[in-house]
């Protein structure tokens, strides 16, 4: 489901399989235990980039699962996509708390939770002629977790861009997303995208900034995000005085 590769002071996470990295809890669990990993291993110089094989980023919540509730119920589905939707924003809550410079690295389609796994990160790369954003909720019939209202409102800061993702349901390629400011930078191929986003940790890491600090600047630039997803943030003085 995932894998966790250190190259350097890179940690790699990467979504494995051709298939659309549906968020079940196993999955999620997987994601947990290697964001665990690389909290407890984070040095100065540390980076996460994180990544995925096949056609799919991560195309959101597993909703096939949900359904396959043994009783068949409607209340028993929604017992299971509500657990799910709790499980995630811990996810969301790992991502924002790391307490190094995180990268996604997205060379297909990212929906729903997928692209809330996107945003959550402190970067964005796309592949150019490949995958689009698209936040599924209007088009399926379903509202909005109050923790992924909060994280576009965090993310998505041009009022027009919000409106295309959430009313609109609109599918957004890669150049589109860059002009909205959704994401960082559009490369031409998947390799490309990957030996950029490399460059990027490279470059990121080589500043060497103590974690701690970093990941408590980052919790205080999304103060309304952190008390949704139920982060506290904390003053750090790591210089030396």
């Amino acid at each position: 489901m995932c894998t966790l590769e250190k190259r350097g002071d890179v940690f790699l996470l990467t979504l494995t399989g051709d298939n659309e990295h549906r968020l079940n809890p196993s999955m999620i669990n997987k994601i947990r235990t290697a964001l665990h990993q690389v909290r407890t291993h984070a040095k100065p110089g540390s980076v996460l980039i994180t990544t995925a094989e096949g056609k799919f980023f991560c195309n959101g919540l597993d909703l096939a699962w949900a359904r396959a509730a043994k009783s068949g119920l409607r209340h028993d589905c929604l017992d299971r996509l509500h657990l799910m939707v709790n499980e995630f924003r811990i996810v969301v809550a790992d991502l924002i708390s790391l307490p190094l410079p995180t990268i996604a690295t997205v060379t297909a389609h990212a929906a729903a939770a997928g692209l809330m796994l996107a945003i959550s990160h402190d970067y964005v790369l796309m592949r150019k002629d490949r995958g689009v954003l698209y936040m599924s909720e209007l088009d399926v019939g379903t509202t909005f977790p109050d923790y992924f209202m909060e994280l576009m409102r965090s993310k998505i800061v041009l009022p027009g861009a919000r409106r295309n993702v959430v009313l609109r349901a609109a599918k957004i390629k890669p150049m589109e997303a860059l002009e909205m400011g959704i994401i960082d930078s559009v490369h031409e191929s998947s390799a490309e995208t990957s030996e950029a986003a490399l460059r990027l940790g490279d470059e990121l890491g080589s500043r060497k900034w103590n974690g701690e600090v970093y990941s408590e600047i980052r919790k205080s630039s999304f103060p309304e995000l952190c008390k949704v997803i139920g982060l506290i943030h904390k003053e750090v003085f790591a210089a030396k005085l």
